[in-house]
């Protein structure tokens, strides 16, 4: 009980804090509504899904994978964040504190989680006004809904402890913004984010269809009633739930046992 209560103590502190500079969260904001505009009135119609180019069958097509890039991307944040914290000398502060080592991590992604919900909610609002609807191709229903999003949240949770060992391992928070980013290009767009796999090479479909990121959108697809990746035979495809859940707990375990260990070694 004392780690969850120290947790949630730096988790308060590191919501003022960014509370505190709002020009972060607006750029944070502005950036997701970008792509939803961009992506839908550039490529929309351009692109085709399954066996068409309807502008409004891509537009309900690609919403999930933008909603699911915005909440990977914020582990860039994340990494900048700590390593900041850690170039400023905070962590010399915390160690004089009887508190838990691992609460000042925690604490960290907690309040970026806070901070990716809040960017999620602006962000789903500007997918309804662009067109976005669930329901558009499945029956589907506000629970179903609702449980998408709480994949997307688990999937950026999960991403954040990645970012938390990157901004560990780096000097500069420079470094920690380069580092954080670099590695998700990949990972998101080779994915069924943005096209039908089924476009793709046979090799590189395989790679996308395991994808963590892969699961976790096609899961919400499934979720929200929208168009989704079709004739793929791979098991997370088949079960995009369960895979989802299943890979954002692993990332989660393995990374945040990671993260800990190197903040308990850099504060020695």
């Amino acid at each position: 009980m004392s780690t969850v209560t120290d947790s949630l103590v730096l988790a308060r502190r590191n919501v003022i804090r960014m509370s505190r500079i709002p020009e972060v969260l607006l750029f944070g904001l502005i950036q997701p509504v970008m792509f939803v505009l961009l992506f839908t009135y550039v490529f929309g119609g351009s692109l085709k899904i399954g066996n068409t180019t309807d502008a409004a069958v891509y537009k309900n097509f690609l919403m999930a994978g933008i909603f699911a890039q915005t909440v990977t991307f914020a582990t860039a944040g994340a990494s900048a964040g700590i390593a900041e914290d850690m170039h400023k000398g905070l962590v010399d502060r915390f160690r004089s504190l009887p508190m838990a080592r691992g609460a000042v991590l925690t604490g960290r992604t907690l309040a970026d989680l806070a901070q990716t919900a809040l960017t999620l909610l602006v962000l789903a609002i500007v997918a309804l006004l662009a067109g976005w609807r669930p329901g558009y191709a499945e029956p589907t229903n506000l629970a179903r809904v609702l449980g998408g999003f709480g994949l997307l949240l688990l999937l950026g949770y999960a991403f954040t402890w990645i970012g938390a060992l990157i901004g560990l391992s780096v000097r500069t928070p420079e470094a920690a913004t380069s580092g954080g980013l670099i590695w998700l290009f990949p990972v998101t767009f080779i994915s069924n984010a943005f096209v039908d796999t089924g476009q793709m090479t046979p090799w590189l479909r395989h790679v996308a269809d395991w994808n963590p990121f892969s699961a976790t959108v096609q899961a919400c697809r499934e979720l929200f009633g929208n168009p989704g990746v079709t004739g793929s035979d791979a098991w997370p495809m088949q079960h995009p739930v369960w895979a989802s859940l299943l890979y954002s707990v692993l990332i989660v375990a393995v990374f945040r046992t990671l993260a800990v260990r190197k903040y308990r070694r850099a504060a020695e």
